[in-house]
């Protein structure tokens, strides 16, 4: 009686160390998973100047690379890079695995300098007409005041926004009236690098 209670007992604590590690890991996986989601939300993009350094060897290191049209990067030792569409992290990944070939347990970090790439553009009858950077979250309105308002002759209710999506152009039509009045905060929409904006 007593064996088949110590027995009982060491299942129990076998199955509850199982589940507990099982948990362990699973929120192993997921924090993993919310960290590389982090690392994913910036794309590099034609334009962008990167800064790659690899430790403990300057050789190889490069203080300021721009992605070229074509998307790569070249580096000493393994040439043309592909960059374009990539995290920093997972660039900084192909990298060292390039670089494994050649060097010992390479370590390397991809710095984003200048995020070239995210831009957008305002034409028509603006203040001050031309090329935006995107430098943090913002909306049409935003990029309205940025640019310096409109002049006496906009027509504020015939506003187009021409953007790509998946390889198609796609135009919205914005009404600024009506989002200043409150009526309609729709189409107050977050600005994407290689948005047009014209105000007829």
């Amino acid at each position: 009686m007593v064996n088949k209670i110590f027995r009982s007992m060491f299942i129990f604590l076998i199955c509850s160390c199982v589940m507990a590690s099982n948990a362990f890991a699973a929120e192993s996986v997921t924090a993993l998973h919310a960290k590389n989601s982090q690392f994913m939300t910036y794309r590099i993009g034609k334009g962008d100047i990167l800064r790659v350094l690899v430790w403990k060897e300057p050789d190889l290191s490069i203080e300021s690379a721009i992605v070229r049209l074509d998307g790569k990067i070249t580096l000493p030792l393994i040439d043309d890079v592909q960059a374009e569409g990539l995290s920093t992290m997972e660039l900084k990944y192909i990298i060292e695995s390039t670089l494994g070939k050649f060097v010992e347990a390479p370590l390397v970090t991809v710095i984003l300098l200048e995020p070239a790439s995210q831009k957008y553009y305002i034409l028509g009858e603006i203040e001050k007409v031309g090329e935006y950077p995107i430098t943090k979250k913002m909306t049409v309105m935003q990029a309205f005041t940025v640019a310096g308002g409109f002049t006496e002759w906009a027509a504020k209710k015939e506003i187009i926004l021409f953007r790509i999506v998946d390889g198609k152009e796609k135009i919205t039509r914005i009404n600024y009236k009506d989002i200043i009045k409150g009526k309609d905060f729709k189409y107050n929409v977050t600005i994407q690098a290689d948005d047009i904006i014209i105000v007829p």
